[in-house]
């Protein structure tokens, strides 16, 4: 299963590092990755595989609350299939 995952927050240090090493702790493979900073507000988005990965969606979406919290980010959970139903109405 594909996932997309989007972050956003304030711009600081370690964001991307932060996010990648809690999905590898997870076992989900980032498959593409692209951020952009609007001003001081960071944004990213992953394309990522949970196929390797013994966490579903949701478990992984309970595992990135601590990220959101330490970080001070928003991050969003969708799989591939849901995101392209709702962009295809």
């Amino acid at each position: 299963m594909r996932a997309i995952i989007t972050v956003t927050g304030k711009d600081h240090t370690g964001i991307v590092a932060s996010v990648s090493k809690k999905l590898a702790d997870v076992q989900v493979n980032i498959l593409d990755i692209s951020q952009t900073l609007m001003e001081e507000y960071f944004t990213m988005i992953l394309l990522c595989d949970f196929t390797s990965s013994p966490h579903s969606i949701p478990e992984v979406r309970e595992q990135m609350k601590e990220i959101e919290a330490e970080e001070k980010l928003v991050v969003r959970i969708q799989s591939e299939e849901i995101f392209n139903a709702m962009h295809t109405l």
